[in-house]
């Protein structure tokens, strides 16, 4: 009897692994992301391209800024959307991934460096913009672009893997970049950070440049993943002398697994503000109301742009009246708690943002 169970067991055994054999070869065809692939020197070539400047680039980058500034200006999510679909910096971004993960250290530079002047560009058009614009104000648009959160990474990483993939196919990725720009938004947090600089916020300034860097870092280490998914060959020749030796190769495939290691630390230690902010969003929020006043996304705000912010929440004052006729009062309250006083600007700033959210709001309550 002990026999038969044993033989019996060993069946089963034998069936389940087959079973998570097919299931495992399933899954590898299914997900198998080196199909379709384009050639090496094509993903290259796509990648390479998006690292170099020109005047006309540079012109499209500067109307792309200025649609942007007056979408975030006007609140218009259709000036926004339009502004990333032709903004031009997803290539730089792509072509830096594509320099670390294969070693070029050339065309890594040259990816940073062009990064840094297309950066410097944008932050002076909005700057100008924000400057002689006569409605300026810090609309909900740009707050939602100067408050860094896991949400921001999450897209980040999942615009970069898309963004990585579609490079790399046989078919012309055009459609699907265009797609990754507007889902990884990396040019409102610039035309962010511009409004910052003009009204001398440095804490505004710092945020939105934080969640353009979250953007940029983020969407790299995910297209760098899918490039050593796929293998791209790595540039071996480290002296650029046109001859790759023995020592030369080994010292490579060395230096690739160090820089691999140290990209991965860098971005997790990158992202603990991020997760650190959105963390404190959440508790605060958690302490607030039902969110049909949109107490969460008003308390990221709020928490952006007010100093020692401490809580908001959104509730309704019932009251009877004095008279003969005892009416009922009902008022709808925000109160909005900071562990230092605020001033008359920072007072009205922090009304308008609750009002967007709370219409039929009676009164806003400062403590102290």
């Amino acid at each position: 009897m002990d026999s038969e169970q044993q033989a019996q067991h060993n069946e089963t055994r034998g069936l389940a692994r087959e079973l998570l054999g097919h299931a495992r070869s399933f899954f590898r065809r299914t997900f198998n992301i080196r199909e379709g692939r384009a050639p090496y020197a094509v993903i290259r070539k796509r990648f390479v391209n998006g690292a170099r400047l020109n005047g006309t680039h540079l012109c499209i980058l500067i109307v792309a800024m200025l649609i942007a500034c007056i979408g975030l200006d006007t609140n218009s999510d259709i000036a926004i959307v339009g502004a990333m679909l032709i903004c031009p910096l997803m290539g730089s971004v792509l072509a830096m991934a594509y320099g670390v993960a294969t070693l070029d250290r050339r065309l890594t530079a040259e990816a940073v460096a062009g990064l840094v002047v297309q950066m410097a560009l944008c932050l002076v058009t909005s700057t100008i913009y924000f400057r002689l614009s006569p409605i300026a104000s810090t609309t909900a648009a740009l707050v939602d672009n100067s408050t860094p959160t896991v949400w921001d990474l999450s897209i980040a990483l999942a615009g970069g893997f898309a963004g990585g993939l579609g490079n790399s196919r046989n078919q012309e990725p055009a459609t699907l970049i265009s797609g990754v720009a507007v889902a990884t938004a990396l040019m409102p947090p610039l035309c962010a950070a511009g409004y910052g600089i003009s009204i001398s916020d440095a804490s505004f300034f710092l945020a939105a440049l934080y969640e353009f860097g979250i953007n940029v870092v983020f969407i790299a280490l995910a297209a760098e993943a899918v490039l050593l998914a796929l293998r791209v060959p790595l540039h071996r020749d480290l002296n650029d002398d046109g001859i790759v030796d023995p020592e030369e190769a080994w010292l490579t495939d060395k230096l690739s697994r160090r820089v691999r290691r140290c990209v991965v630390l860098g971005t997790i230690v990158f992202a603990i503000p991020c997760v650190a902010l959105t963390a404190g969003s959440i508790g605060s929020a958690s302490e607030g109301v039902e969110d049909g006043y949109g107490v969460t996304e008003t308390t990221r705000e709020l928490q952006a742009i007010l100093p020692g912010f401490e809580n908001y929440t959104v509730g309704v004052d019932v009251s009877s009246g004095s008279g003969d006729d005892g009416a009922v009062t009902r008022q709808t309250v925000a109160r909005v708690a900071t562990d230092e006083p605020l001033d008359a600007h920072e007072r009205e700033t922090a009304e308008k943002l609750i009002r967007l959210n709370v219409p039929q709001l009676d009164r806003v309550e400062f403590t102290p």
